[in-house]
């Protein structure tokens, strides 16, 4: 095996551990979770999430660091996951909920860190 596809393997481990993580964190909030790595052919939202009239569909980013999580989403990225939102929402915002798009943010030894409707 190449170390690029050893590396590449981890950093999947790694970020699917972090999804698992968020989608906790969630449900310790409040949220109930109804969809995950939900893929179409804008992108993939991590995880879809509703609670009480509102549907989120969050983007989960897991860097080694605190500081680097402040460069961890870009607007390309963002973008990615708001068109994904945009194709999901039909299916997953049936009643009229508000939907809108989340980030949560994890490093190691500290709190997520969630940020609620984000924009571009």
């Amino acid at each position: 095996m190449s170390r690029r596809s050893t590396n590449r393997q981890r950093a999947e481990s790694e970020g699917r551990g972090a999804e698992r993580w968020a989608a906790w964190w969630l449900r310790f909030h409040g949220w109930r979770i109804i969809g995950q790595r939900v893929r179409v052919a804008a992108g993939e939202v991590d995880i879809i999430a509703k609670r009480r009239g509102i549907i989120a569909f969050v983007e989960v980013k897991r860097r080694k660091s605190a500081a680097d999580l402040d460069h961890a989403i870009d607007s390309y990225r963002l973008r990615r996951v708001v068109a994904a939102a945009n194709m999901l929402a039909p299916h997953y915002a049936r009643n009229r909920e508000d939907i809108r798009v989340d980030v949560i943010l994890l490093a190691p030894r500290r709190l997520p860190r969630h940020l609620v409707n984000v924009t571009i």
